[in-house]
């Protein structure tokens, strides 16, 4: 009885604290089709440095510098989630070319991102607008699998099926 209440308590607490804790937006691993389609679309090439904002186990970064040789970043809020993201950008051979690091994504600095990959909430993608077209060069692309930015029209969408699961993908180019 009293290990049903703790545990009752603590997810009381967690969806609570969740926000603040930065754990509103759990990790949803990107099918590699979509990862590959987020990319294509972006035309991501190894001049760009593309960041992933809430990178998770880094699968966007690293297939950009292993397939595209562009330089990856990635931010997450989970310790263990940039752990395990470095050891996989090891294991996949790329990892001077990523980096990732524990950030809060509403904080940190991406103002040198030539391409900026979410997988967020639409929430999120709406906090992070302002910032994103603020201080991304004009020209810099934004891809953003399953949620859009309400009034801001995409310049392209494509809607990927994988699995019976359709995955829209959109893609904005900052000053259009």
């Amino acid at each position: 009885m009293l290990w049903t209440a703790a545990l009752a308590a603590a997810a009381l607490l967690l969806s609570a604290c969740g926000p603040m804790l930065g754990l509103d937006v759990p990790f949803r691993g990107t099918p590699p089709a979509v990862v590959d389609a987020m990319l294509r679309l972006a035309e991501v090439t190894p001049t760009d440095v593309v960041y992933d904002l809430g990178s998770g186990d880094g699968r966007i970064p690293i297939a950009a510098a292993r397939t595209y040789g562009a330089r990856g970043v990635g931010y997450d809020i989970d310790p263990h989630m940039v752990s395990v993201s470095r050891e996989n950008a090891k294991r996949a051979g790329v990892a001077v070319r990523v980096r990732f690091e524990v950030q809060d994504i509403f904080t940190a600095s991406f103002a040198d991102a030539t391409v900026v990959a979410l997988h967020l909430s639409p929430e999120f993608n709406l906090r992070l607008r302002p910032r994103l077209q603020r201080e991304l060069k004009p020209g810099s692309r934004i891809v953003s699998q399953r949620h859009d930015m309400a009034d801001w029209r995409p310049v392209r969408q494509i809607d990927l099926t994988v699995d019976g699961v359709v995955h829209p993908v959109y893609l904005w180019i900052v000053g259009r």
